[in-house]
């Protein structure tokens, strides 16, 4: 063997082993990143899925309110005793709900 064929296949190794050290990365991220947001979208999606009309929910900025009225992306909340704060907001700010009991 010469020199070249020497160096060329250090090269190859050394090429193959930083190919799998990104690959090993991008896994690592993907699982403890990319994943978990996945999840978190699809419990979140189906939270909002569930979403009726007098339920009490709570808001991205920690308000309590009352579901009004539900359209697609937006919902129409009252918040407090006052019956005449009635606020439109997105769907996406609820970040929890609570059913209401219909005995």
């Amino acid at each position: 063997m010469n020199i070249i064929q020497i160096v060329a296949m250090g090269t190859g190794q050394s090429l193959f082993g930083v190919i799998m050290m990104y690959v090993v990365l991008f896994g690592a991220f993907w699982f403890f990143a990319i994943r978990p947001q996945k999840k978190h979208q699809k419990e979140h999606e189906a939270l909002l899925s569930t979403l009726e009309i007098d339920d009490s929910i709570l808001t991205s900025s920690g308000f309590y309110g009352v579901v009004i009225d539900i359209m697609e992306d937006v919902v129409i909340v009252e918040f407090g005793s006052n019956k005449n704060c009635r606020i439109p907001m997105k769907k996406e700010n609820i970040v929890q709900v609570d059913k209401q009991d219909n005995n």
